[in-house]
């Protein structure tokens, strides 16, 4: 099921992740796909805190790979991912990220095409356009859970 969604603000970005943050389970894989600056680390900071957990830290991974968001600990855990910098699923692979999709979190990916051949079939994919302060978010939810 794929759905659209106009958001005009930051406030309204993070409300529509946390929304989805809210319907998401342990293991479940959310793809993020857009260009610099489009609005991917702030629909990560939503659906963090859809989860229950602390988001005040919630920053792009750009140059540690992976930022792993666990508190409070009751919480399903964030393993947010941003794979921009890899040369593709190979070194995924080889830096053995993709066994963190077993670890029973959630796992957020930005720059996801990076890696597509290695994403679950039940992937979220979350494609984000933007100018200015308008966002256009495509969610496609195969399970239609989220929608």
């Amino acid at each position: 099921m794929t759905t659209e969604f106009t958001t005009t603000s930051v406030e309204e970005t993070i409300a529509l992740g946390r929304r989805l943050g809210s319907l998401l389970k342990p293991g479940d894989v959310v793809a993020l796909d857009g260009d610099l600056g489009a609005g991917k680390t702030v629909i990560t900071r939503g659906i963090t805190e859809g989860l229950g957990l602390v988001s005040e830290d919630v920053c792009s991974p750009t140059f540690t790979i992976v930022n792993e968001y666990t508190e409070p600990a009751d919480k399903v855990p964030v393993f947010h991912f941003d794979t921009y910098r890899l040369s593709g699923e190979d070194d995924f692979i080889a830096a053995g990220l993709d066994e963190y999709f077993y670890r029973g979190g959630v796992c957020v990916i930005e720059w996801s095409s990076v890696i597509a051949g290695l994403l679950p079939k039940e992937t979220v994919k979350i494609t984000i356009l933007g100018t200015g302060s308008e966002r256009k978010i495509t969610i496609d939810d195969p399970e239609g859970r989220l929608c």
